[in-house]
């Protein structure tokens, strides 16, 4: 059972890696080249049924979720905190952005690309607390358990290949920044967790309720 300063302290870092996973998320924004897939996706399901684009992205969440129980995956502090603070965070990064809006296409894609990295190193350090996934995030993990000879940023890549052409079918916009997207994002997350060594199939996450019920005489 894990300590009481050790769990405090996988919260201060869950915290700070959605923080830095947020602004790679508000530059991919700020790239202003495209909407990334799950964006097409949940613009193509608001399309076909009466819930508009917010609404859509929440239940494609709670379905991501609902996928992570049925394959057994544990739903963490980490999974309640991204939630609740990456898209707010991401929209208040947004709101008060110093810089103008981007209207070229090369600074786009810097943009979009840099974005990435900072959405990796953001994973990275809040999965590594282990203490859950996000919903999305977590999506990828399960699958990608079910495909373990394939690099989990390879598996990325698939997994947004295919949500990309959901997207599209349900009419979904497609540009230039969504195909960056679905293959950019899975590229450079392999690149950087193969230069770190960090496999997050390997982790071993602790549940909501493994967490809430450590002992309160540990230090």
């Amino acid at each position: 059972m894990p300590s009481k300063k050790h769990i405090i302290s996988g919260w201060l870092r869950i915290l700070f890696g959605l923080a830095v996973y947020s602004f790679g998320v508000h530059l991919t924004i700020a790239a202003n080249i495209g909407l990334a897939p799950w964006d097409c996706l949940g613009m193509g399901i608001a399309k076909h049924t009466p819930l508009n684009y917010g609404s859509s992205m929440v239940l494609i969440s709670v379905t991501a979720v609902l996928i992570q129980l049925l394959f057994r995956e544990r739903i963490g502090f980490a999974t309640i905190l991204d939630a609740v603070i990456t898209g707010n965070l991401t929209q208040l990064l947004n709101d008060y952005s110093p810089y103008p809006e981007n209207h070229s296409i090369g600074l786009g894609i810097a943009l979009m690309l840099f974005g990435f990295l900072f959405i990796s190193i953001g994973m990275y350090l809040y999965m590594s607390a282990e203490q859950g996934c996000g919903p999305k995030d977590g999506l990828l993990i399960a699958i990608g358990k079910r495909m373990p000879k394939i690099p989990i940023g390879v598996v990325e890549i698939l997994l947004w290949a295919v949500i990309t052409f959901a997207g599209w079918l349900l009419g979904g916009s497609v540009g230039i920044g969504t195909l960056i997207s679905t293959f950019g994002a899975g590229a450079v997350m392999h690149l950087f967790y193969s230069a770190i060594h960090f496999e997050p199939r390997e982790l071993k996450h602790k549940s909501l309720k493994e967490t809430i019920t450590i002992p309160h005489h540990s230090d």
